[in-house]
């Protein structure tokens, strides 16, 4: 059976924040690419009825309306949870200890280097952040249900600090760039899928959807990139699809490019909602550390009109503390 992967981002469009991209990788059977009809029994998407199953769709979809960072957590945390020590593993946890088990080595205990440079980052900051954790009873056989379904899955993340992006910036004209580098390494993961401990399917076919980027639709040199031991070839590319096969590899990898693709797969829609926790619990550490020194300041998802208010508000703090401005804002 191949390994489906799913990759997807949250946080391109704000001036304040991290990037953070992150892949969902599932197992699954060869007729059920998409994996809404193996899943069927442990998730529901967004219209259908409230019961105890996951909740998986795409995050702008999920992070909406009342408790809206709470139906994003309920299934994002213990689903990482249980794609790796399974849901032995306590309710509540630091977010360093969170993010060592969406490590590709999680037998480590892992920071993020880039992540761990901020000055806001808290690794102690406690999660759930919203989640009322009394239903998890409730939703048990559901995790249990998704980790087994067709052997197991794992996930994977990465963040770009405003400060790499600036570089990126820098560097190319482009911050398109800081986007194209998280792609090429969660891709280098998941074809390796040496972290998932599953000798009978290293050598399964690798099958990677990925949502348009920016409406292009040539990836092939970003693919000789990602893979350059490989000879990418195209398929198809246009408005409905690009698709590519990379030969020459360990195993058979094909790359599919499609506009709203957390639509169309379970595993990039994962992806999506896993970015978009992870974005909003560093934005909530964001905004803590920048009270802290500038009473009275209001909170800010940091997207364009709403981040000018609040850099100017904390700009005399980032002066008194030493903190330059490329640390803090994102040039585009």
């Amino acid at each position: 059976m191949p390994w489906v992967v799913g990759i997807d981002e949250a946080g391109y469009g704000p001036n304040l924040g991290p990037l953070v991209q992150a892949a969902a990788e599932l197992w699954v059977s060869p007729e059920d690419l998409a994996g809404w009809v193996s899943y069927v029994r442990c998730v529901r998407r967004c219209g259908e009825p409230e019961d105890a199953r996951l909740l998986i769709d795409d995050s702008k979809k999920v992070h909406q309306g009342p408790n809206k960072l709470a139906r994003l957590e309920r299934t994002v945390m213990p689903l990482k949870n249980a794609s790796i020590v399974m849901p032995e593993e306590p309710r509540t946890m630091s977010f360093q200890r969170f993010l060592s088990l969406w490590s590709c080595k999680p037998h480590e205990e892992v920071s993020d280097v880039g992540l761990g440079r901020e000055p806001w980052y808290d690794p102690d900051f406690s999660l759930p952040a919203e989640w009322d954790t009394t239903d998890h009873e409730a939703c048990l056989g559901s995790i249990c249900g998704f980790a087994w379904i067709h052997g197991t899955f794992a996930v994977n993340h990465r963040f770009t600090t405003a400060a790499e992006v600036n570089r990126c910036i820098t560097a190319t004209g482009t911050k398109a760039t800081a986007t194209a580098n998280g792609l090429i390494s969660l891709m280098r993961d998941a074809v390796k899928c040496g972290y998932i401990g599953l000798s009978d399917s290293r050598d399964s076919p690798v099958i990677i959807y990925c949502d348009k980027q920016g409406g292009r639709h040539y990836y092939a040199p970003l693919l000789q990139e990602a893979f350059p031991a490989g000879w990418v070839v195209a398929e198809r590319e246009g408005p409905a699809e690009s698709r590519y096969r990379v030969m020459n590899l360990d195993r058979d990898v094909t790359v599919i490019f499609r506009p709203k693709a957390d639509a169309d797969s379970i595993s990039v829609a994962l992806a999506s909602m896993t970015a978009k926790y992870l974005r909003e619990i560093c934005m909530r550490q964001f905004n803590a550390f920048w009270a802290k020194h500038v009473p009275g300041l209001k909170p800010t998802a940091g997207y364009p009109l709403d981040a000018k208010r609040f850099f100017k508000e904390i700009e005399p703090a980032m002066q008194a503390l030493g903190i330059p401005k490329d640390v803090v804002w994102r040039n585009r």
